[in-house]
This record gives structure tokens, C-alpha cells and sequence, in this order.
């Protein structure tokens, strides 16, 4: 990542504690035991007003043996190449919205369960539907274009999301593939829609 991205004091949400991701794994005898414990390293896009990171992804379906998954894992996130959905897995990432911040209008090829843990956000369609969504609210987006705002003056809210490759979307013969929209310079395409 590029230090113009990296979160400096003042960019992260200042009201929201910071995440940790606890992966659970196996001793030889073969007991459930803690693997690791990974806190959440943001990433900042659109002037600081966006703050968001995966806290794990997968292949679909995922290999447990040996560790895989956690190896595929850190390796996808060592490539640096990770756009907003992993092709032929899933993504569960963490989202910080600045006060008073509207995100993007973008569509990704995925199904995407977008949670709300933090505040309230509203869920802005291109047809210019509006929801209000509210703590533990769920959004469920099947590869439609929209865009999240943060409605409250002074406080930072938060969203987490389970992001999963899907085949192609078409409507009236048109592909809707990904569009990633504005504020996301240096976030790779997800490079599922070819």
C-alpha cells in the first residue's frame, strides 16, 4: 500500500473501537484452540473519509487442511492485488464511513450481506431509492450500483461485509459488471467480471 494511504491520527473513526479478526484452528490432538489473533490494519481512500480492510477471505469452497486457508489468505493479501470481491471466494471486510459522508456509487459481480455494527447508514440505489438502515440491519446487494451514507453531523459509523463472487449479472442482454466508481484509486479491480 502507498503511504498516501496508510490511516494517519485523525483519519480513523474516533468513536469506534478497533477490530480484531480471531481465526480458530486445531491442535494435533485435534481440540478447537485460538489460531491467531489479527487486528484490523486500515486502509484510507476518498480523502481520508472512507477507512476500510478485510479481515479474512476465502476460496469457495475453502480447504481447512493443513492450514490452507489461512496460508491462501495471507498470501492474497501479500499480493496487494485484492479488489472489493476475491473471484471464486468470499471476502468479509470491515467499513468505517466518515460523518456526513456519502461513498461511491459502485457496483461489484458479487452478493454482498452488508451489516450494520456501528450508527445508522442509508443504502442509496442509482434508481434513487433511499433505506434507512440501523444497527444490526442487514443489506443484502446482488450486483446492483449503490452507494452508503453516513446521515449523522459528528460521528463515524460502521459496517461490516461478507462479499461473494457470483456469475455474471445480465439485464435485456446487458452485462452489469463491476464499476468501482470515484475515491478508490489504488484499489485493484476484483478482476471476477472478465
Amino acid at each position: 500500500m502507498s503511504d498516501s494511504r496508510k490511516p494517519t491520527p485523525g483519519q480513523l473513526a474516533t468513536n469506534l473501537p478497533g477490530p480484531t479478526a480471531y481465526l480458530t484452528g486445531h491442535n494435533p490432538d485435534g481440540q478447537a484452540i485460538v489460531h491467531s489473533k489479527r487486528p484490523v490494519e486500515w486502509v484510507c481512500y476518498d480523502e481520508g473519509k472512507l477507512a476500510m480492510r478485510p479481515a479474512y477471505t476465502t476460496t469457495f469452497p475453502a480447504d481447512l487442511n493443513n492450514d490452507a486457508d489461512v496460508a491462501d489468505h495471507d498470501k492474497k493479501m501479500e499480493s496487494g492485488k485484492l479488489g472489493l470481491v476475491s473471484g471464486g471466494g468470499t471476502v468479509l471486510r470491515y467499513v468505517d464511513f466518515a460523518p456526513d459522508y456519502t461513498c461511491m456509487m459502485h457496483r461489484t459481480q458479487s452478493v454482498d450481506y452488508g451489516i450494520v455494527v456501528e450508527g445508522q447508514i442509508e443504502s442509496v440505489l442509482d434508481s434513487g431509492e433511499v433505506q434507512l438502515m440501523g444497527r444490526g440491519d442487514v443489506m443484502v446487494q446482488r450486483a446492483t450500483m449503490h452507494a452508503w451514507r453516513n446521515p449523522s453531523k459528528t460521528e463515524w459509523a460502521r459496517m461490516i461485509f461478507v462479499l461473494q463472487d457470483c456469475k455474471p449479472l445480465y439485464i435485456k442482454g446487458e452485462r452489469f459488471g463491476e464499476d468501482l466508481g470515484r475515491g478508490t484509486e489504488g484499489l485493484p479491480s476484483s478482476g471476477n467480471d472478465q
